[in-house]
């Protein structure tokens, strides 16, 4: 198999950055590919990290993150996304992306999952990275990564420990759906 390198990042809590181990804490426990910042009470880790399939990826840097004795409340980008994020993430213009979202290319553009106000709705970015595969306008591996990432956030929310196993399993199971679409 080819090892690649992914990106993302992961949100964590329960360690103060005032600590004079911190760093050392998640660089002796494997994450030692990984920027690490404190932002508004939280631990930002961004990852670079190589790994055979991004699911090995997320599932290892959230093992070395708990080992090093915080707690993950999530892993990013961010799964909610508005147009202009939508446009950035695939490569498509904004425009092309209101045309889709407004049912004018096309009908069966996913619906918003959230809307703050009438005029900022958001999507679920797995669902739309779908939709955009299903039309060739987004790679299978993006739209795997972007999966990935839901699958995670949601073992996470559900305490599935340890990751890897349940998160291969169902990136498995999607990965078929998407070879038979």
């Amino acid at each position: 198999m080819i090892v690649k390198t992914y990106e993302f990042s992961i949100v964590a809590s329960g360690l103060s950055p005032a600590a004079e181990d911190f760093t050392d804490r998640f660089f002796n426990a494997g994450c030692d590919d990984a920027a690490i910042a404190f932002q508004k009470g939280h631990i930002v880790l961004d990852f670079a990290r190589e790994a055979e399939s991004i699911g090995d990826a997320i599932a290892s840097a959230v093992a070395a993150v708990e080992s090093a004795g915080a707690k993950v409340e999530r892993i990013e980008p961010d799964p909610l996304v508005n147009l202009s994020d939508i446009a950035a993430r695939c490569g498509l213009t904004r425009a092309a992306l209101t045309q889709y979202a407004k049912g004018q290319r096309s009908r069966d553009f996913p619906a918003p999952s959230v809307r703050v106000t009438s005029d900022s709705p958001l999507w679920d970015w797995a669902t739309v990275a779908r939709w955009l595969y299903a039309q060739q306008k987004l790679s299978r591996e993006a739209a795997v990564e972007a999966e990935a990432v839901r699958l995670a956030n949601t073992a996470l929310a559900a305490g599935d420990r340890p990751l890897a196993a349940p998160l291969a399993q169902r990136l498995r199971a999607y990965e078929q759906t998407l070879e038979a679409a």
